[in-house]
């Protein structure tokens, strides 16, 4: 039995709630094509096909005794990722998105979190399991995972589901950091995390259902995951996707992609546009028509003003204007996005005195010298976030033009790590240490106390706008300045 679907207009406690009022109400609209050769190729859903293939993977999920346990997704890009990720929230199980293995390539990081989320069942394609056949040997401890390709289930599954047993603090899906410097840590994101994200990224773009998108992220990571399939979902927005590999094979495509589509919202790291502008020539930019892409959003690495300034002169002929860039900051343990600008208006790129970065209170350079420092601003804290400027070592607020570690509450931030108490307390269990008088600036703003998530990088506030100088950890303190590895 399929329990009655939300009317469209209340509010979905979860993305469960989202997807089956969406199917319900706009049936037959479509929610996502897939380029699969990154150009002509299309895969298209609807999100009435999208609740059936959802309801179907739940309900074996449910049979299997999944609901609260966790679920290796081991999926390209593509449609397929899509459906099982749902069908996890389905099934009330705990999603676990990682990159699949490939051929003469280690799975040490798929065994790695596979081991510490304690996956007993690992959901996939047909290519990506027959693929794993020939990596056993090198992975027995994936073997005793019950692998399923979602592809080869029984549609007759999907009359069987019944919603879960399921609210919005209930944990969705465990998003895997980097873990560059050691272990993965799994972030834990609840269905109240991802729909309070998603909203408020809504409103920062100023998303429209009229609107429509072209993501190349890849799904396993928060921005494609989050970005490129959860906000659209929210938005009612119909969504274009492409591989991460058809994109870095040949950028032009993402181009291309845009300006069929008539795309208003895209974007990537900075390095993306760097390659755009490296990859392609002045007959393919002249080619394009741009002039829809109406924000082009910049951000999960530092922003850089002149790549921004080389990308918009490229493509100045293509119609791509500057003002539709959209720096921002965000992390996994605020779910997505924490800061951002305003639509419509060009980036805020301020040169500040060299020395004063180093010392630690920020002055502007009014002269523009040569050996001024150059930040991008990452705008400003979204509705429902609370950004602070803290002391790391005193854990006292810092007033405006002081650089420390930058913290943030909120309704986006995450629960903690998956099984490491240690380090979600250090890390999301941060309390201020409140001055004991209340002058000067600090004790104007009355901050709440806590608790914060400390996200490990460093910044500044200047005029509400956020400028991040780097990592906490990265820092290099010679004779009381502090210089930062990208600057040596």
């Amino acid at each position: 039995m399929n329990p009655t679907p939300l009317p469209e207009g209340s509010f979905a406690p979860t993305i469960v709630d989202l997807l089956r009022q969406r199917a319900a109400y706009r049936p037959h609209d479509r929610a996502f094509t897939f380029l699969v050769d990154g150009e002509n190729e299309e895969l298209n859903i609807t999100y009435a096909e999208l609740d059936q293939k959802a309801r179907t993977i739940g309900a074996w999920l449910m049979d299997q005794d999944m609901s609260g346990k966790r679920v290796l997704l081991l999926y390209p890009s593509g449609l397929d990722f899509i459906a099982a990720f749902m069908g996890c929230l389905y099934g009330g199980a705990i999603a676990v998105p990682a990159y699949p293995p490939r051929k003469n390539r280690s799975v040490e990081r798929i065994e790695a979190i596979a081991a510490d989320a304690n996956a007993s069942v690992a959901l996939t394609t047909r290519d990506v399991l027959d693929r794993f056949e020939s990596l056993k040997a090198s992975a027995p401890s994936l073997e005793h995972l019950v692998w399923q390709v979602n592809d080869e289930l029984d549609q007759s599954w999907s009359n069987r589901w019944n919603r879960p047993d399921i609210k919005g603090n209930t944990l969705a899906f465990l998003q895997y950091t980097s873990g560059s410097t050691g272990t993965p840590k799994g972030v834990m994101l609840s269905h109240e995390n991802l729909l309070h994200n998603s909203l408020r990224i809504m409103q920062a773009f100023e998303i429209t259902r009229s609107q429509s998108g072209v993501f190349w992220l890849p799904s396993f990571h928060d921005m494609g995951l989050i970005g490129g399939i959860l906000v659209p979902l929210y938005g009612g927005k119909f969504n274009v996707l492409m591989s991460p590999v058809a994109f870095l094979q040949k950028p032009l495509r993402w181009l291309q992609a845009i300006a069929k589509y008539r795309a208003t919202i895209s974007g990537g790291p900075n390095f993306a546009y760097e390659l755009c502008v490296r990859k392609t020539t002045p007959e393919q930019r002249a080619s394009l028509d741009l002039s829809s892409w109406s924000l082009a959003f910049n951000g999960a690495e530092p922003v850089r003003a002149e790549t921004m300034k080389a990308f918009s002169e490229a493509f100045a002929i293509s119609g791509f204007r500057n003002e539709a860039f959209y720096p921002c900051y965000g992390l996994a343990e605020s779910t997505l996005m924490v800061t951002g600008g305003m639509k419509f208006e060009p980036p805020v790129i301020h040169r500040f005195d060299p020395l004063s970065v180093e010392t630690g209170i920020v002055t502007l350079n009014e002269n523009s010298s040569p050996d001024a420092r150059q930040f991008v601003g990452s705008g400003r804290e979204l509705d429902g976030q609370d950004v602070l400027i803290v002391d790391p070592q005193t854990f006292e607020p810092l007033p405006p033009d002081r650089v420390g570690e930058i913290w943030v509450s909120g309704p986006s931030v995450a629960q903690g790590y998956w099984n490491r108490a240690d380090e979600t307390k250090s890390t999301f269990q941060a309390m201020l240490k409140l001055p004991a008088t209340t002058a000067g600036q600090v004790g104007r703003w009355k901050p709440n106390q806590g608790p914060y998530m400390r996200t490990g990088d460093l910044g500044f506030f200047d005029n509400g706008e956020l400028f991040v100088t780097g990592r906490l950890k990265d820092l290099i303190i010679i004779i009381g300045r502090n210089h930062y590895p990208q600057d040596l």
